[in-house]
């Protein structure tokens, strides 16, 4: 199964919802694109999986070698 990425374009202030551990202009691997109610899940700052709405997000589209090394170098920083 090839792995997703996508860019964060925006977040905004939802009340009690968290978006500290998302950046704006950073690539997140993508768990899943259709989590419900206008959701998805990826991978965060944190290094855990957590829903985001996916209004903030847009796909990027990546060769599969690149999209391993990028997975890769995520996985380390997050560590």
């Amino acid at each position: 199964m090839a792995m997703k990425f996508v860019v964060c374009l925006e977040k905004q202030d939802l009340g009690d919802f968290s978006n500290d551990d998302v950046t704006v202009g950073r690539l997140y691997e993508l768990i899943d694109e259709d989590a419900g109610n206008g959701m998805v899940r990826l991978i965060d700052e944190s290094g855990e999986d957590y829903l985001y709405p996916s209004s903030w997000f847009e796909p990027i589209a990546l060769r599969d070698s690149i999209a391993l090394r990028l997975h890769d170098a995520l996985t380390r920083v997050a560590a």
